[in-house]
């Protein structure tokens, strides 16, 4: 898919049940084809659920439980959309804390759909221009972003996404910035 390499790199995928399915799986896969290590991260302990339309779709074995895993271990961090797993996750307190430490470290992050549910409540978005599934636009605003209705936003390692059909421009935009690397956290 893409020229661009994360060989050496470790990617973090956090999600909880309900995550978007192929706001998972494609991402998941364009970044393992660019050569990049994965581990999907979760407050479950073995295995997370993914919806897909309007039922339960496929499941994906958890890597590590997020209560145990060490962002200092990862280059970067994807997180996938879908209503009920944003929210979980930004209901747990392990959850945002790892989200965090992303955003401290400005390590680059990659969040589509409803997924900056969670960015919000590690604090990361005031002052930030992205996008998001529409519904999340009034939190987002109030929360301090500049919200845009475009098909992949990038500000400072942040990539945002609308939803599943902006996923092959979010995974070409997510690569070049996972490759790009940290940048420089704002004062």
């Amino acid at each position: 898919m893409s020229e661009l390499s994360l060989e050496d790199h470790k990617v973090a995928i956090l999600v909880a049940n309900g995550f978007e399915e192929v706001e998972l799986f494609e991402p998941r896969q364009a970044l393992k084809n660019a050569g990049a290590e994965v581990q999907v991260v979760s407050p479950e302990p073995e295995d997370v659920k993914g919806w897909k339309s309007k039922n339960w779709g496929r499941s994906i074995k958890v890597d590590v439980q997020v209560d145990t895993a060490n962002p200092e271990k990862f280059d970067a961090l994807l997180l996938p959309g879908g209503v009920m797993n944003p929210d979980k996750l930004r209901m747990n307190k392990s959850a945002v804390q790892f989200v965090k430490a992303f955003v401290d470290a400005g390590k680059p992050i990659a969040a589509i759909c409803h997924a900056p549910w969670t960015l919000i409540e590690a604090g990361a978005v005031r002052g930030r221009r992205l996008t998001s599934y529409p519904s999340l636009k009034t939190d987002l605003i109030n929360a301090g972003a500049e919200w845009v209705d475009e098909e992949v936003v990038t500000d400072r390692g942040l990539v945002t996404s609308r939803s599943p059909k902006d996923i092959p421009a979010f995974n070409k935009k997510m690569i070049e910035e996972f490759v790009e690397g940290g940048h420089k956290v704002a004062a």
